[in-house]
C-alpha cells in the first residue's frame, strides 16, 4: 500500500508540472519562524483601498492548492499563517538577505545568526509571496520571482500559476502532523 501511495504522489507531482517552466526565485526567512509547527493558513485580504496588485483569483487558487498539497488547512478562524502576495508591474530595488538554505537552518534553528542584507534589482513583472505568523505578527518567509527574459505577464493565467508554483516550491515544510497522519491513514487501510 505504501508503494501505491508514493506512486500516486509522484504521478500527481509530474502531472502538476506539465507545462510548468520554473522561474528563478529568491527567498529569505525569519530566524524566529516555527516552520515545523504551522497547520492552518488563510489568504490576506486588503482592507480599505482596492489594491488590485494584492488580489487575483488565479494566484489565490494556486496558493490555496499548493498549501493544501503540503497539508495545511484553510481556515478563517485564527490561522497559523496568513499568506499575502503583491504583483509589481514596474522594476524595483528590493532588500533581501544572504542566508543559509532554510532546510539547513531548520536543523539547528539558531536565532543568533546575522542577517546579511543584499540588494536585489527586480525586473518588471515580479510576484512577491509572504507568509506571516499570525501569533508573532510578523513576516516569517518571503519568496519573489521574475523571469530572465522580462516580467511575468499578470494577464496570463499560466504565467501566474508557474510563478506561484516556482515560489512556493522553495517553501518545503509539511504542515505539522500531516506526514504522520498520512502514515497512520495508510496503516489503518491495510
Amino acid at each position: 500500500m505504501k508503494k501505491i501511495y508514493w506512486h500516486i504522489l509522484v504521478a500527481l507531482l509530474l502531472s502538476s508540472c506539465l507545462g510548468f517552466k520554473e522561474l528563478p526565485v529568491e527567498y529569505d526567512y525569519s530566524y524566529n519562524g516555527n516552520f515545523k509547527r504551522y497547520r492552518t493558513f488563510n489568504i490576506m485580504k486588503p482592507i480599505g483601498l482596492n489594491d488590485t496588485t494584492m488580489t487575483n483569483e488565479v494566484i489565490e487558487k494556486s496558493i490555496i492548492s499548493r498549501m493544501k498539497f503540503l497539508g495545511y488547512k484553510l481556515t478563517d478562524t485564527r490561522p497559523h499563517l496568513i499568506v499575502g502576495f503583491k504583483m509589481f508591474s514596474d522594476s524595483l530595488k528590493f532588500n533581501g538577505y544572504n542566508q543559509p538554505e532554510i532546510e539547513e537552518w531548520v536543523k539547528s534553528q539558531r536565532t543568533d545568526v546575522d542577517y546579511n542584507p543584499k540588494k536585489l534589482n527586480m525586473k518588471s513583472g515580479t510576484l512577491l509571496i509572504q507568509l506571516y505568523d499570525r501569533r508573532q505578527n510578523k513576516s516569517i518567509w518571503q519568496g519573489y520571482a521574475t523571469t530572465f527574459y522580462g516580467g511575468i505577464d499578470f494577464n496570463n493565467q499560466r504565467h501566474l500559476r508557474n510563478a506561484v508554483i516556482s515560489i512556493l516550491d522553495k517553501y518545503r515544510f509539511w504542515a505539522e502532523g500531516f506526514v504522520e497522519g498520512q502514515a497512520q491513514k495508510e496503516t489503518s487501510e491495510l
